[in-house]
């Protein structure tokens, strides 16, 4: 990674059920780096997590959803799990927050079943993307070319299958911020 993340500000946005790992080792990854990371949620307070097979910890949120905008941020992360991008996709403060980062041509990062996020923010068709198996029908039903890698990006956005993928996706997620804003408009 030749540019610096240093100082940068990431948005890892998620809610109760997000997958715990798909959460915390990006974060740690980040604040290893000297990027500034918020948790952003649609409620205040803490959201729980799910950690493979029951609930997990609880998270402290740093801001709420109706507090910020993309454009306080210089890249957005979205963990997976099963509960969180499914109430995520259904929020449309969430959507807007997520589109409007697409918008700015900024990097944005989804792992496992997040791009269910992706797909109801109308962001994914023409994208190569790759996600948890189970999704691959969804993103090729909403005109995203998937593809079975560990990581897949695509002018600045970063896709992951699973949490076996970790080491690959935070390291993309680290060279994405490094590069900044792409400038593929929107599809």
């Amino acid at each position: 990674m030749s540019k610096s993340v240093k100082g940068k500000h990431v948005a890892i946005l998620a809610t109760d059920g997000f997958e715990e790992s798909e959460l915390s080792s990006p974060r740690e990854a980040l604040d290893a780096a000297g990027v500034d990371v918020d948790i952003v949620s649609i409620k205040s307070g803490q959201i729980t997590a799910w950690a493979k097979t029951n609930w997990g910890k609880d998270y402290p949120v740093d801001k709420v959803l109706d507090d910020v905008s993309a454009d306080d941020y210089d890249m957005l992360v979205l963990p997976g799990g099963l509960f969180n991008p499914d109430t995520l996709r259904a929020n449309k403060e969430a959507l807007e927050f997520t589109r409007n980062f697409f918008k700015q041509h900024k990097p944005v990062a989804a792992i496992c079943h997040a791009p269910w996020v992706l797909i109801s923010a109308g962001v994914v068709n023409g994208r190569d993307i790759t996600s948890y198996p189970t999704v691959k029908d969804d993103l090729i039903n909403a005109g995203a070319n998937w593809h079975d890698q560990p990581v897949v990006v695509d002018s600045g956005l970063v896709t992951s299958r699973s949490p076996e993928d970790l080491e690959d996706f935070n390291r993309k997620v680290l060279e994405e911020l490094a590069e900044g804003k792409h400038q593929r408009q929107v599809a």
